[in-house]
């Protein structure tokens, strides 16, 4: 068993990787996957950009990628990896199987939140003859907003999840620690307090994505 002041120095710089990973990650995630799940949205039946082929083909995409277990999905994209970041191995090397893994479930939740959306008001915004980037930035967008801030914090917390399986191939964080130390070495205190923290970190991320949804909400 190792000692209190072991066991914190061994899990500083492991919470910094995950924070890093996670926080790397999300941007990424937000700024690819929100204009795909416009798109989705947008080319449905009936919506104001309808498009069945665009629709059908980006669907079909995005269930494929969701259909994949991430720890095949990242070794599966392990050249990709390498062309992007010069190494399959490391934190910065994990974060592209983290983006392409929580992209497809991110465009999922921006189009859930968006369906959500009062048709009524994208008719009226429409009589007012107001344009498709005006329907998407002035009511899809805002009237989703606290929609969209409860499945960012969903999301971050399948990537915080994702994070912590990066670590089984040298991935760097909280899960290469336990894997490292709570099971190869055998150190219990090191497995229990990996999972402690992770367990912190999702209450914490989920209470504040909780409160900022409620204060949306309210206004």
């Amino acid at each position: 068993m190792l000692e209190i002041q072991e066991l914190v120095r061994l899990m500083f710089p492991s919470i910094l990787q995950t924070l890093y990973m996670v926080f790397v990650s999300t941007l990424f995630t937000i700024l690819l996957g929100m204009p795909l799940g416009i798109i989705l949205v947008t080319t449905s039946k009936g919506h104001i950009m309808e498009n069945s082929t665009i629709y059908e083909a980006l669907s079909y995409i995005v269930n494929i990628g969701r259909s994949l277990p991430f720890v095949i999905l990242m070794i599966f994209i392990f050249p990709f990896t390498r062309l992007l970041v010069g190494t399959s191995i490391g934190t910065n090397a994990a974060i592209v199987p983290l983006v392409v893994a929580a992209i497809p479930f991110f465009a999922r939740v921006v189009e859930t939140s968006l369906l959500e959306v009062d048709s009524g008001l994208i008719e009226a915004a429409l009589s007012m003859g107001a344009g498709e980037y005006e329907i998407i930035t002035r009511v899809l967008i805002p009237e989703s907003l606290a929609s969209l801030v409860l499945g960012i914090t969903i999301t971050i917390i399948n990537i915080l999840g994702y994070s912590a399986m990066a670590g089984a191939v040298g991935g760097g964080g909280i899960g290469d620690l336990a894997i490292r130390y709570g099971y190869h070495r055998f150190q219990t205190n090191v497995m229990i307090g990996t999972v402690v923290l992770l367990i912190l970190m999702v209450q914490i991320i989920q209470t504040l994505g909780n409160t900022l949804s409620k204060k949306l909400n309210t206004k």
